[in-house]
């Protein structure tokens, strides 16, 4: 079995696939993604990387122990009710 170190558990619970951040700074030298853009974290990958869609169209990931951001909105939990609601339907059948 394939454990996850703890701080890539933390990284992967804080910032989920659908959160949305501000960039402040990024320490790439050669093509940051400029400060104050917006974007929508897509995956965080096995060495802590934020994959990105920032809302110019680039797709540069996130360092967070060497970029600077602000997460603006996190992605809606889905209500518990609606989870057994739909674990309940199978193949368009309710079970009852």
């Amino acid at each position: 079995m394939n454990q996850q170190p703890k701080w890539l558990e933390l990284i992967r619970e804080q910032f989920p696939p659908g959160t949305r951040i501000r960039l402040i700074a990024m320490k790439d030298p050669y093509t940051p993604v400029p400060p104050g853009t917006e974007g929508v974290v897509t995956a965080v990958d096995d060495i802590g990387t934020l994959h990105m869609q920032w809302d110019n169209g680039r797709t540069l990931g996130v360092v967070p122990s060497e970029d600077s951001f602000t997460v603006i909105e996190k992605p809606q939990q889905p209500d518990i009710q609606d989870e057994l609601d739909q674990s309940s339907q199978i193949g368009g059948m309710t079970l009852g």
